[in-house]
């Protein structure tokens, strides 16, 4: 199967396509290491991926004429009892990345897993990196009520896993009427307005994070947890306080999901002439509820 991109997102002759052959396994491979900055014994190796690939394994490529310029790979398996899908993977080349591959890679992997009969994928990734939050709950319409400590251990040889791995562990919904909305429609809206919600970690002065540990504050229908709005360059400049970041939401994110809120919506906005992002978790309602 093979998509040609539109030249609407700037990226005329890009095909999304699968990735077939071992010299097309051996780029994902090299991808993989030029993108994350990791170590081959960190890599997803091409027999994993060829094994995995004759059981349901999904690998989709974005490619520039015969360069391998991005790729998203997943697998299915099993969770609380239903079929499901995991995507393990969502890579593109830095030079790629404002042509939307990232969006039109997980549309591609969207269509091939419904087409499977499977109708949920999940994932994990990083929740102090905003791009991707908003990325995943923004545009794609994902929830989130389960996150990991140190999922891949306390850190790896890629550059992007010096302050420990914790991951948010997100469920897309494939056909709900949630990412229904939201794949259709170009500007995305929240249904919330931050304004007047309590935060249980906010953005203080000098980019440090205030804890709200208020007795009260799990009480509420809806709380918010707000990060940087560049945790990597925060890091560069300041590791020491990168790390307090990780700390802060750790506690947030632990303590508000034990208190039943369900991970729902992420926005980006100014505050105090500054970028910051913003996590909006509700109290958890039934899965059912985003179908």
């Amino acid at each position: 199967m093979s998509i040609i991109l539109s030249r609407a997102i700037e990226a005329p002759g890009i095909v999304i396509r699968d990735v077939e052959g071992v010299s097309e396994l051996r780029e994902v491979e090299t991808l993989q290491k030029d993108v994350w900055g990791c170590e081959d014994l960190d890599v997803v190796p091409l027999t994993m991926l060829l094994a995995s690939g004759e059981v349901g394994a999904v690998l989709i490529g974005a490619y520039d004429g015969a360069a391998l310029c991005g790729f998203v790979y997943g697998f299915p398996g099993y969770e609380n009892g239903h079929v499901t899908h995991h995507s393990h993977m969502l890579a593109v080349r830095p030079s790629y990345r404002n042509f939307n591959l990232g969006y039109k890679l997980k549309l591609a992997q969207r269509e091939r897993v419904l087409a499977q009969g499977i109708n949920q994928i999940t994932w994990t990734f990083d929740p102090l990196q905003s791009l991707n939050a908003y990325f995943n709950f923004g545009k794609l319409g994902v929830i989130a009520d389960t996150y990991k400590i140190d999922f891949y251990g306390e850190a790896t040889s890629s550059f992007l896993h010096q302050i420990g791995t914790d991951r948010l562990w997100v469920t897309w919904q494939l056909d709900s009427q949630r990412v229904n909305e939201r794949l259709k429609t170009e500007k995305k809206e929240s249904r919330f307005a931050s304004e007047g919600i309590p935060s249980l970690v906010q953005v203080g002065n000098s980019d440090k994070p205030v804890r709200n540990d208020s007795t009260e504050i799990l009480t509420q229908e809806h709380l918010l947890i707000e990060i940087p709005s560049d945790i990597n360059a925060l890091q560069n400049k300041k590791p020491e306080l990168a790390v307090e970041w990780r700390k802060a939401t750790r506690w947030a994110f632990t303590e508000a999901i034990a208190s039943e809120f369900l991970v729902e919506e992420f926005l980006r906005f100014a505050k105090n002439d500054r970028m910051i992002g913003t996590y909006i978790l509700s109290r958890r309602k039934k899965l059912a509820h985003f179908i």
